[in-house]
């Protein structure tokens, strides 16, 4: 084999001959390409896992200065912590009344569905849909012609029947006289008193169906029964009216005074029992999303029904309220309050100030020098966004309302008017 090129290196001999790579060591050991490629890319992964090893340790070194030089600062004095920006309440003494709130249902006064007594074309109506109608205000008019002919045709009737009855009456006494005289048979005088006494009978009869006519006449016009409101007018100009018709001719509702109904569990039954038996008990009606500053509207208890539901294990109420300002609307829901009586000198706060723990219910209280403490409370009933604390705190003191969940024990605090 010829050799075409020698080259030297400093640790070995490589030796071109031809297509063929022959590669000399030190230790003249001689190596295929494949071998020798090998042992390269071993060489490669154990510098790069050598690196990998500083680079790691470099970082572990890093983090080590970090938490020494944190513990260095520590050791010097306390890090600056800037305060927890919160909002606040004083807690106050005052009467609280003790209510039961339940959801009611505005329910109408009365409620009454005009129908006629007749039948007939309805001629005229004399109101709106909608209007407020007074007790025996005319509402509609039937055509009065058939029932003005029957009173006519009755009184007729009854003209002619009197005259007939008055002249029974004179043919009763005549043969009366002539029996006595002893002229006129007892026969003839019986014919003659029955015959009068038929045609009594029949002027009353005439008189009964001459009442009827005439108020079948009366009938034509229908009157509102009771002061109200009217509803959907369901009858028109026109319509051929019957009696006492599956749909009403229009509803009238009284909504002043209203009733607001609610229920109650019956454990509360013997509560109010027992304060209905000292005074009047109020019921206070708030109307979902009306403006916060308008009053409630008040009523008293009215009505108690006599059975507990068995299903629902609660008994219906009935608050009476004189809705002078018409707020209250049939079918409307309320929220109802039914005050039983009331905590004097109670102290109350927030109700946003008091938090849930695992040791039950607290509050952050800002002393005076700006931080929070917790303190234990027993709370007792809410009212109107405020909870009646039974103990644990005293009027005066100022709570913590927002912001809490930034608070720990000695967090300093700075009081804002808003978050």
């Amino acid at each position: 084999m010829r050799i075409r090129k020698v080259e030297r290196h400093a640790s070995l001999l490589r030796f071109t001959a031809g297509p063929t790579l022959i590669r000399w060591t030190r230790d003249a050991r001689f190596e295929s390409p494949q071998r020798w490629m090998s042992r390269k890319s071993e060489r490669l992964q154990s510098k790069i896992q050598n690196r990998s090893e500083s680079s790691a340790a470099a970082i572990v070194a890093l983090i080590l200065l970090t938490m020494f030089d944190a513990c260095g600062k520590s050791a010097n004095g306390p890090q600056s912590i800037p305060p927890v920006p919160v909002l606040t309440a004083t807690a106050v003494r005052k009467t609280v009344p003790n209510q039961l709130d339940e959801i009611g249902t505005v329910e109408a006064f009365a409620t009454v569905n005009v129908k006629s007594r007749i039948e007939g074309h309805l001629v005229e109506i004399h109101f709106k849909e909608g209007d407020f109608v007074s007790e025996a205000q005319l509402l509609f008019s039937l055509d009065a012609r058939p029932a003005a002919a029957a009173v006519r045709q009755n009184e007729a009737n009854l003209a002619r029947d009197q005259a007939q009855a008055a002249q029974a009456r004179t043919d009763e006494q005549r043969y009366l006289y002539l029996w006595q005289q002893k002229v006129g048979s007892r026969q003839q005088y019986d014919q003659a008193h029955a015959s009068a006494t038929t045609w009594a009978a029949t002027v009353d009869a005439d008189k009964a169906a001459l009442d009827t006519a005439r108020l079948n006449l009366a009938y034509t016009e229908i009157h509102s029964p009771i002061d109200g409101r009217t509803g959907n007018l369901q009858s028109h100009i026109g319509d051929l009216i019957k009696p006492d018709a599956d749909t009403p001719m229009v509803t009238i509702t009284r909504i002043q005074p209203i009733y607001v109904s609610f229920s109650i569990p019956e454990r509360e039954l013997a509560a109010v029992r027992e304060q209905m038996k000292l005074h009047p008990l109020e019921v206070d009606a708030t109307i979902p999303g009306a403006n916060p500053q308008i009053p409630h509207e008040h009523g008293v208890l009215s009505f108690v029904d006599n059975t507990v539901d068995r299903t629902t294990g609660t008994i219906l109420l009935k608050g009476l309220f004189a809705n002078e300002n018409l707020r209250l609307w049939p079918g409307a829901f309320v929220n109802a309050s039914l005050t039983l009586s009331a905590f004097r000198d109670a102290v109350v706060v927030p109700a946003e100030a008091v938090q849930t723990g695992p040791q039950g219910t607290f509050v952050f209280v800002v002393g005076a020098d700006r931080r929070a403490a917790v303190q234990p409370v027993a709370t007792g009933a809410q009212v109107n966004g405020q909870i009646v604390i039974e103990r644990g705190l005293s009027a005066g003191q100022t709570v913590v309302t927002d912001g809490q969940l930034r608070l720990v024990p000695g967090s300093l605090v700075t009081v804002k008017q808003s978050l």
